[in-house]
């Protein structure tokens, strides 16, 4: 199967994958490894190559990224845990000020969402936002705004993150981490100003019964409860020291530089080494070593990256299968588009994902499949390197922040822990989020003239 039938048969696929996820709500694990299937044998490939794609393609991706996802996630819980992710969020307030609560709040969710899941992080943070509200006599609506876009922010453009390292691998950047990192800062920043933008003109304007709740929160009651929280150095270490170790293996790797000590740093700065080191620092968040530590919260950690890790495998299967039919071929016969070769490429990914996020409602699921369907299109149109596949994660990521609504659990957990109610959730975070993705994708257009 060529031509315009192929393009019908991966339509149909992706289709299928929308349909049963947002209307079945079949898991994507699921929904993922049957479009996989069904694409392959509707585009008439042997059966034996098609059982051959799917396990190559999900073993195969899980070999470059699975640790990591796993690492990562043992890290959150770890901070969540023991406190450390609150912990961060006193030192960074600190920093900001009080007397602008809700940029700390922004500031606290960008960098609490690296290591943990954003509804996570919302529901660790919810009780510091209310009394923060209390103490600086802010609206709770306006916190919520600020720390909901800050915790999405980084959720969906900075690995160690596990979107962005699955769609890292489903492109073959895994190789690039350090740049993806730097990149995803970079877009990050502007981002998550742009939710805090967002938090002062709509979130001052939203009045809920939160407001009035949240005078009987106090901050220092809030921070007292948790009990003997680690220290700022320790609760920092195991986010900043993977990342500080992948930057500057990258730097050794564009700079060339040769010599046992080098070739140490660069065994340190391979993602699954970092996040290894940071997996082990994590343990010093602990008070006591124990059976509820050392076993429970590793098993939870390795609980949540599980379907993560069936998602990112599935969908690599998914990209594996498609590779294996004769769209190469078709892609090529286009390549000299000015579309596919110019710099209106870098607005395709973000498209797709923006399609699959507000239709099906995961980021995660929606950054996965999209980097999947891109990875054939980029070697044909002459994307390859550090910098420009740097910035297809951008773009990927960007789509996937674009909407967050009702078929979210993200929205759900906004709504629910800030007392909003549906018509205030959606002028708060469903704006909040598509004013955040067309900020980030402007910003990677532009990296994309200045730097492709």
């Amino acid at each position: 199967m060529d031509g315009i039938g192929l393009i019908l048969i991966i339509l149909a696929g992706v289709l299928f994958v929308i349909v049963a996820t947002a209307k079945f709500k079949i898991h994507p694990f699921l929904s993922l490894l049957v479009a996989a299937f069904g694409i392959g044998l509707a585009a008439g490939m042997p059966m034996n190559d098609v059982v051959s794609a799917v396990n190559g393609g999900f073993g195969g991706l899980m070999g470059g990224i699975g640790l990591v996802i796993v690492f990562g996630t043992i890290i959150g819980v770890f901070l969540e845990k023991s406190g450390g992710a609150l912990k961060m969020a006193e030192v960074v307030l600190r920093l900001v000020g009080e007397k602008r609560p809700q940029l700390a709040m922004s500031a606290i969710g960008s960098i609490v969402s690296i290591p943990v899941f954003c509804d996570s992080g919302y529901v660790i943070l919810s009780s510091l936002k209310k009394a923060l509200a209390n103490k600086t006599n802010v609206t709770v609506a306006s916190m919520a705004i600020a720390l909901s876009t800050g915790l999405f922010a980084t959720h969906t453009l900075v690995p160690p993150t596990p979107g962005p390292i699955a769609a890292a691998g489903n492109i073959g950047a895994e190789n690039y981490l350090g740049t993806v990192i730097l990149f995803g800062v970079i877009v990050a920043i502007p981002t998550i100003l742009a939710g805090y933008l967002w938090a002062m003109k709509a979130g001052t304007k939203i009045h809920i019964e939160e407001d009035e709740t949240a005078a009987t929160v106090e901050y220092d009651t809030v921070i007292e409860s948790f009990g003997n929280m680690p220290s700022a150095k320790k609760a920092f270490a195991p986010i900043l020291v993977p990342i500080l170790l992948i930057g500057f293996s990258s730097v050794i790797t564009f700079a060339g530089w040769d010599g046992a000590i080098f070739s140490f740093f660069l065994f340190l700065g391979s993602p699954v080494v970092a996040l290894l080191v940071g997996t082990l620092l994590s343990f010093t968040l602990v008070n006591e070593f124990s059976e509820e530590t050392l076993t429970k919260w590793v098993g939870e950690g390795i609980k949540e990256a599980a379907p993560i890790l069936l998602i990112t495998g599935a969908g690599g299967a998914f990209g594996s299968v498609i590779k294996a039919t004769s769209i190469a071929d078709l892609i090529k016969g286009v390549a000299n588009n000015d579309l596919a070769t110019g710099a209106l490429f870098i607005f395709v990914p973000f498209a797709i994902a923006a399609a699959l996020k507000s239709a099906q409602g995961s980021s995660t699921a929606a950054i996965v499949i999209t980097s999947t369907l891109i990875a054939p299109l980029l070697t044909e149109v002459g994307i390859e390197g550090a910098v420009p596949l740097s910035l297809m994660v951008m773009s990927v990521g960007a789509g996937a922040m674009v909407v967050s609504h009702v078929n979210d659990s993200y929205f759900w957990v906004v709504k629910e822990f800030s007392g909003l109610s549906i018509t205030q959730a959606y002028k708060a975070q469903t704006m909040g989020t598509l004013i955040q993705g067309l900020t980030a994708i402007v910003v990677t257009a532009v990296l994309w003239f200045i730097f492709v």
